[in-house]
């Protein structure tokens, strides 16, 4: 994954954009993935690990109302909290995860539920996965982690033309 990882970040200095997570069940792993890559400090704006609802609403913005209607574990929660990161660490992406890595189902959402989310000037991508065939909380966060990077990726090149 490094390697692409370091091809991502190339693409982005390359082209003068800059990246801000907000991570729920990844717990700070995307954001340590993406900063394991020498140089990264002029792409990566920073991260957000925002654990608990309070914390997604006060730090990233994510409206009570929703994350009320729709619990933590919501595509429109990871709308929010990508969006939420990008405005309020200026970057040109906002990537979020949020999800169930388990033991135990969370809000009446199953083990292996997650949303990934990217934000960018030309709006949010959302993708809902089902990762409950990764196995146990470690290779669910670690598979969580490559599919927002594969997000982020995607929506990086499409926007770059």
């Amino acid at each position: 994954m490094t390697a692409d990882v370091a091809r991502l970040l190339a693409d982005l200095r390359e082209s003068g954009r800059t990246v801000a997570v907000a991570e729920s069940l990844t717990g700070g792993l995307v954001t340590a993935a993406l900063t394991e890559v020498p140089g990264a400090s002029g792409m990566v704006r920073g991260g957000v690990v925002a654990y608990v609802n309070d914390v997604k609403h006060e730090l990233l913005g994510v409206p009570d109302d929703v994350l009320a209607a729709e619990g933590a574990v919501s595509a429109e929660v990871a709308t929010a909290l990508a969006e939420g990161v990008r405005q309020r660490l200026s970057a040109t992406f906002g990537v979020a995860t949020t999800g169930v890595a388990g033991p135990d189902p969370q809000e009446g959402r199953p083990v292996g539920e997650v949303y990934v989310a990217v934000a960018g000037p030309g709006g949010v991508v959302v993708r809902q996965l089902d990762l409950s065939a990764a196995g146990d909380r470690g290779r669910v966060r670690r598979a969580a982690v490559a599919a927002a990077l594969a997000l982020l990726a995607e929506v990086a090149a499409e926007e770059a033309g």
